[in-house]
């Protein structure tokens, strides 16, 4: 079940964005918030039958802009689709098969973390990139694929 306070938030963000947080976009962050791995826009509409596809679509688009979704883009057709990482205060990454494109989320132990913040703060910094935070995806083949 999604919290009250998660509904707040993404109002609020909505509403710096200009939108409103519709039924339609709450039942969207419902979907969302009771996953622990990104969703395709058919996983999303099956979990939820009173969704459309179209509306669907359209709805993510809205929440991926007012920052409170993000887009995963995996190796097959469909992108994928998780609350944002601020909504959620787990930080994460993610191991996307390019076989049969399963996206699955992966927490790194926090001395690497420290580490790759390290690293990539380097390479931003020598590239004369301001670093806010990073996301990694890593590709390969997942278990059934291998």
């Amino acid at each position: 079940m999604v919290s009250s306070e998660l509904h707040e938030r993404v109002g609020e963000l909505l509403r710096l964005d200009g939108q409103r947080y519709t039924s339609a976009r709450r039942q969207l962050v419902d979907v969302l918030g009771g996953t622990t791995f990104p969703l395709t826009i058919p996983e999303i509409t099956g979990r939820d039958q009173a969704l459309a596809q179209s509306s669907t679509y359209r709805n993510l688009v809205v929440l991926e802009r007012a920052g409170a979704v993000q887009k995963v883009v995996a190796t097959d057709e469909w992108y994928r689709y998780e609350l944002a990482e601020e909504l959620t205060d787990r930080h994460h990454h993610h191991l996307i098969c390019a076989a049969c494109g399963t996206v699955q989320d992966v927490e790194v132990p926090a001395a690497l973390e420290r580490r790759l913040d390290e690293q990539l703060a380097e390479v931003a910094t020598a590239a004369g990139f301001q670093l806010e935070h990073h996301r990694l995806d890593l590709v390969g083949r997942c278990t059934s694929c291998a």
